[in-house]
């Protein structure tokens, strides 16, 4: 994928100076060995310059990670550590930053060798709310080498999705379609989260459009297309136009991005879309998704965003679904209640009408847009990409921007059941744990609109820690809570 950051992370080790220094020299060696074992070396530098206990100290290290390419840090605690100068490198330094901290290594090394950074790491925190500096702090910041390793690389993930949205420029072609309120989209979030939009009418996108007629680079595109669909490419008469329609968007996105890095597309589908340019632009769409390019649907600004964040964070395609429809009862008594531990009420269908990338469908089909060929021509409606989607485990999540500005967010974590869905469309059986009761007090009660984002794993970890980042109010970061858990709004007398 060639629309994602590329992360290294800064690993500065500070040091209280009423402390011995080796303390923090040697387990912060201690601790590059653990991850270098682990991980290998790509993704992480060692500030060897000094061990920051002063000011100085502190304006030194950001100079020497600012000339190793770093774009994300993390401050290790190797004793105490200055909550002064390790607090200002979170605050001076461009980017993502981390707090860790040493556990003590051994019962035989508790006099000169005690490094108190299990005490550190509170003042630090304290130190960080005092200046207003964001931080990752792992769920249990202390740790050995070997367990500090695997925070650092966990904080990869979260890195990389911080960095992309502070490089991000969406781009979206038109307005909402008629009655699709629902995907409402107040900018004014945009620019706090520090993402850039640019919207442009789809009487723009036609015009470019249609400069692209006779493109050279059509009949290669053709073949890629070919070679992808394989015998699932059952509407072969409309690849010119797709092919036309995605090297418009491609070349869109080169001369438009500007001075920004990334780029995510809200773009139009309907209701003049099929009969102007004639054909729909699904697969286009879930082409470049696979790309690392997040298309969505709908001019769905804030689900391309969410795309995008799923994206950074797996480092794969994502796709975006309607919360769609229930399982037939006669289907979830068949196929699901004996196989699977859920309940009817856990699952669902998530559809959309052709634009998830062929890598995530167990099978496809390139054909005509069943919904819109009711009441348009056939022909104007191919180009939807139709298949089951893999089963597997998933991540259903949006970041969304309330319409008084505010931002929200959901996470549930589920999968897709290996169900035939003899259904039509990019679908899947969906099953999570609790879901009725996240549909009611999470979906319902929140006024999330249809559309969620999915990835394809189980994401929730990384991305409830970039949404706490990026300033989600805790109270609304929402996610499906067990039984044992009751939402404000639920009847306790249900």
């Amino acid at each position: 994928m060639n629309n994602l950051p590329q992360v290294k992370v800064g690993i500065v080790a500070v040091s209280r100076d009423c402390f011995p220094e080796s303390l923090s020299v040697d387990r912060r060696k201690a601790l590059i060995k653990a991850y270098t074992e682990k991980f290998g070396t790509e993704g992480v530098y060692e500030c060897p310059v000094c061990i920051v206990e002063s000011e100085i100290h502190m304006v030194q290290a950001l100079e020497d990670i600012k000339k190793a390419g770093c774009n994300a840090l993390c401050v290790y605690l190797g004793n105490f550590g200055p909550e002064i100068s390790e607090t200002l490198l979170a605050k001076h330094f461009d980017g993502p930053a981390m707090f860790i901290a040493a556990a003590e290594e051994t019962q035989g090394n508790l006099v000169g060798g005690r490094g108190d950074a299990y005490c550190g790491m509170l003042n630090a925190s304290y130190n960080l709310k005092l200046r207003n500096i964001k931080a990752y702090i792992p769920e249990y910041p202390v740790g050995t080498a070997e367990e500090c390793a695997d925070m650092i690389h966990e904080f990869l993930p979260i890195a990389r999705a911080i960095i992309g949205l502070s490089d991000l420029k969406i781009i979206s072609f038109g307005p909402r379609p008629l009655n699709f309120l629902a995907c409402n989209a107040p900018i004014k979030q945009l620019y706090n989260l520090g993402v850039e939009i640019e919207e442009n009418s789809e009487l723009d996108l036609f015009e470019s459009f249609k400069k692209h007629e006779g493109d050279e680079r059509i009949p290669a595109k053709i073949k890629e297309m070919e070679e992808e669909l394989g015998e699932g490419n059952l509407k072969p008469e409309v690849l010119p136009k797709l092919a036309q329609y995605e090297l418009t968007l491609l070349d869109w996105v080169e001369a438009h991005k500007g001075y920004r890095k990334y780029v995510a597309i809200a773009g139009k589908c309907w209701p003049a879309f099929q009969t102007q340019f004639g054909f729909v632009p699904c697969y286009v769409n879930s082409r470049l998704t696979g790309m690392g390019i997040p298309v969505s649907c709908e001019v769905d600004i804030y689900g391309c965003l969410s795309e995008f964040i799923g994206t950074c964070v797996s480092q794969d395609a994502v796709t975006l679904l309607d919360i769609n429809n229930t399982v037939p009862a006669d289907m979830y008594q068949e196929s699901i209640k004996e196989q699977f531990n859920y309940t009817h009420n856990d699952t669902f269908m998530g559809f959309h009408c052709g634009n998830t990338n062929t890598k995530k469908l167990s099978f496809c089909n390139m054909k005509y847009q069943m919904i819109m060929a009711r009441t348009l021509p056939e022909e104007v409606t191919q180009g939807t990409l139709e298949g089951d989607i893999i089963p597997g485990d998933i991540t259903f999540y949006r970041l969304q921007s309330t319409a008084d500005c505010k931002l929200r967010a959901y996470i549930a974590q589920g999968e897709v059941l290996p169900v035939a869905t003899k259904s039509f469309g990019s679908i899947g059986v969906f099953a999570i744990p609790e879901m009725q009761r996240f549909y009611r007090h999470v979906l319902i009660e929140k006024n999330y609109p249809h559309h969620g984002a999915v990835a394809f794993g189980h994401f929730g970890k990384a991305l409830y820690e970039v949404f706490k980042y990026i300033g989600v109010p805790v109270e609304d970061l929402n996610y499906n809570q067990p039984k044992s858990l009751p939402y404000p709004t639920e009847n306790p007398f249900a």
